[in-house]
């Protein structure tokens, strides 16, 4: 029910990604949705992780129907959110002006909108996540359902005035429209009286769960701002533009992971509690969705380049239809990393993370390294300046296939690692017999 419902909104939003955006945004500029984006994305990430942090409790109080306790603590989430939006902003005056010429767009009264629409997309969560804990589903779906048209009647009227503002004043619509229709969906267990629920003990155990999911989200945020602004600020303008042309599409892949994961965590959570292992569950998740991916990545590597054409500016975009069953292929391998992360969380084991924040942090610096020579090859040394002048990998489709290399990696130390705790849980299961 979530996915058909989901999927009636994505072909509408498909629609506006596809055909909306790039008639009114510019080749010039169409390039910088994604890094613009992925910059606003960074600097809400303590409110992002504030979410996160609380996701686990506010599904236990929910399940547990202590809705008092859960009112208070999401009240709490929503006092820090703000203060963090104000740090925001904050750093977004200090950083926009450099980051928008570095984009080559000049437009500052872009930060506002774009960190409002982070906000709200990260607010937005918070309330999804006791619809999500409840089985919602049904709400879950008319939310999902309308949400597309409310996004596209905001785009159709605001970007003819300014493109890129209309197109983030048009993405914040969506979460802005999710908490109100969330709270009405929640009217039931909100209508409650608030009961205490912080204590220094609670202080202190969600103080480390916030360094925790701190380092995660740090880590796999500047790995996506880093790979999107090098699209953009090392490429013509023509690649990075044709970069989120294609995207659109391989974005469909994402339809199915979304579904899949908004259900994996509850069960996972369920199973974790009861003493349950949740590999299994990943494992089905994870094939189901590669049987899904590989279909639709055949379909674009047959049709994709007439479908582009059929695009504004579509017959310049039209060579770059190679890409889109690339990037499927790096949506798909990232998506069940992240299913088994999401299992992982709901299980409260956090030892994935030894591995893919050191993969992130790594791959974004290398990265930034081998395309950007020009911005400090003078103070490297003379035989690393001459190799990576040798080896500048500055091309759309090298820095793709970094990409695919860098989730691959990621995916075989997930697999590892699942089997490495899964053999020491029976290796102490025949120890205790």
């Amino acid at each position: 029910m979530v996915f058909c419902a989901a999927r009636a909104a994505d072909v509408l939003n498909l629609f506006v990604g596809v055909y909306l955006v790039p008639k009114y945004v510019s080749t010039e500029e169409l390039g910088a949705v994604q890094p613009l984006a992925s910059c606003a994305n960074f600097l809400v990430i303590p409110a992002a992780v504030f979410a996160t942090t609380f996701r686990q409790e506010i599904s236990n109080l929910a399940t547990r129907g202590e809705f008092g306790r859960m009112k208070s603590l999401m009240r709490g989430v929503f006092i820090a959110t703000a203060i963090t939006f104000v740090l925001a902003i904050l750093s977004m005056k200090l950083v926009l002006p450099l980051f928008l010429e570095r984009l080559r767009i000049v437009n500052g009264s872009l930060g506002i909108v774009i960190l409002t629409t982070s906000l709200l997309c990260t607010v937005s969560s918070v309330y999804a996540i006791p619809l999500q804990t409840l089985k919602k589903f049904r709400a879950t779906s008319l939310i999902s359902v309308l949400s597309a048209p409310i996004r596209f009647v905001v785009m159709v009227i605001t970007m003819p005035l300014r493109a890129l503002t209309g197109y983030f004043v048009g993405q914040g619509s969506t979460p802005a429209f999710s908490i109100l229709a969330s709270i009405i969906a929640l009217r039931k267990e909100l209508s409650v009286r608030a009961e205490p629920y912080w204590t220094k003990a609670i202080v202190v155990r969600f103080t480390r769960l916030f360094i925790i999911f701190g380092i995660s989200t740090l880590a796999g945020s500047f790995l996506t701002l880093v790979e999107n602004t090098i699209i953009r600020q090392r490429l013509p303008d023509l690649d990075s533009a044709a970069y989120y042309m294609v995207t659109r599409f391989s974005d469909i892949s994402t339809f199915l992971a979304t579904a899949l994961s908004f259900t994996l965590f509850p069960f996972a959570a369920e199973l974790s509690a009861k003493g349950g292992g949740t590999n299994r569950l990943v494992v089905k998740s994870s094939l189901v969705l590669f049987a899904g991916n590989f279909i639709l990545a055949i379909f674009f590597l047959c049709f994709g380049r007439q479908i582009l054409t059929f695009l504004p500016n579509g017959q310049s975009y039209s060579i770059y239809a190679w890409a889109i069953p690339v990037i499927i292929a790096v949506t798909t391998v990232n998506s069940i990393v992240s299913f088994y992360c999401v299992a992982e969380m709901s299980a409260n084991r956090f030892g994935f993370m030894y591995f893919t924040v050191p993969i992130c942090l790594i791959s974004g610096l290398g990265l930034m390294l081998v395309t950007g020579q020009g911005y400090y090859l003078s103070y490297l040394p003379q035989p690393l300046a001459a190799f990576l002048k040798a080896h500048n990998i500055l091309t759309l489709k090298s820095v793709i296939v970094w990409m695919l290399v860098v989730a691959v990696v990621r995916l075989v130390c997930c697999v590892c690692y699942a089997n490495l705790i899964s053999r020491r849980a029976a290796f102490c299961s025949e120890l205790e017999k």
